[in-house]
């Protein structure tokens, strides 16, 4: 495995924290080392109907 940046990791992390409107952004971390970032994006669709 490469060994990144720990500039290049924060910057994945702020990133994916910036591209979500709603959802969660998960940081794996084994022996003190960020080993993943994931990303899970939701969309929410208004729920409210019209009444005709």
């Amino acid at each position: 495995m490469a060994k990144h940046d720990t500039s290049e990791i924060e910057q994945h992390v702020l990133d994916a924290i910036r591209s979500l409107k709603y959802g969660a952004v998960e940081i794996l971390i084994h022996d003190s080392r960020v080993v993943q970032v994931e990303k899970t994006e939701k969309t929410r669709f208004d729920t409210t109907r019209a009444t005709n």
